[in-house]
């Protein structure tokens, strides 16, 4: 695993790539179904922007799981969804933040949690959750080898078997990947299967 300044690096980047993915996406775009069972764009937006606001505060020390919840994304969701990704990336950046305890309501008995696993679980929603959209939008998004490492070590620390099911759980159960790329072994182990593409419209 990296260190706990590097992991915030990573976490950045998976960040900034969620961005530019989102900044393709159009009005007409916001009902596409997504790789998130149920999901169509505008509600995975809402869940990724309620997100990073729910890990900047947890980042802070608050516990209201309030503020967990999905909000209006306006009239801009893209713009809207720009000021949470970097919410989260000025509280991330503030020094000592992964030595800090993270309650974070939405998982397991809400922790609290160490600061740098808490950013690894962010870490990990951002690599999938760039592919979802990505993948929606029809479109492919790439990260460096090191990220990819590290996205494989956590994807695989992430817990399985009944953990996988019921309303709450954050993964579903894991798929069989057949070759194909790095990226989509990692979102396979996260139950996301690589062979996902949108409806013909």
């Amino acid at each position: 695993m990296p260190t706990n300044k590097d992991l915030v690096a990573l976490d950045a980047e998976a960040v900034r790539a969620s961005v530019d993915v989102v900044a393709r996406a159009t009005a007409g775009d916001l009902a596409r179904p997504t790789p998130c069972a149920g999901w169509t764009l505008r509600e995975l937006l809402g869940h990724m922007t309620a997100q990073h606001h729910g890990f900047a505060a947890a980042s802070r020390g608050e516990k209201d799981i309030a503020l967990w919840r999905p909000r209006p994304l306006g009239d801009d969701p893209v713009r809207t969804y720009r000021e949470a990704a970097q919410h989260v990336l000025e509280a991330f950046a503030v020094d000592g933040v992964t030595e800090r305890a993270f309650p974070l309501p939405e998982i397991r008995d809400g922790g609290p949690f160490p600061g740098a696993q808490a950013v690894s679980f962010h870490f990990i929603d951002y690599v999938v959750h760039s592919w979802d959209v990505a993948r929606t939008l029809g479109h492919a998004v790439t990260f460096g080898p090191e990220l990819l490492d590290v996205a494989l070590a956590v994807a695989r620390a992430v817990p399985g078997g009944e953990a996988r099911r019921g309303p709450r759980a954050a993964f579903a159960p894991a798929v069989t990947a057949d070759g194909g790329s790095r990226l989509d072994g990692i979102v396979a182990i996260l139950g996301r299967s690589p062979a996902w593409r949108p409806a013909p419209a």
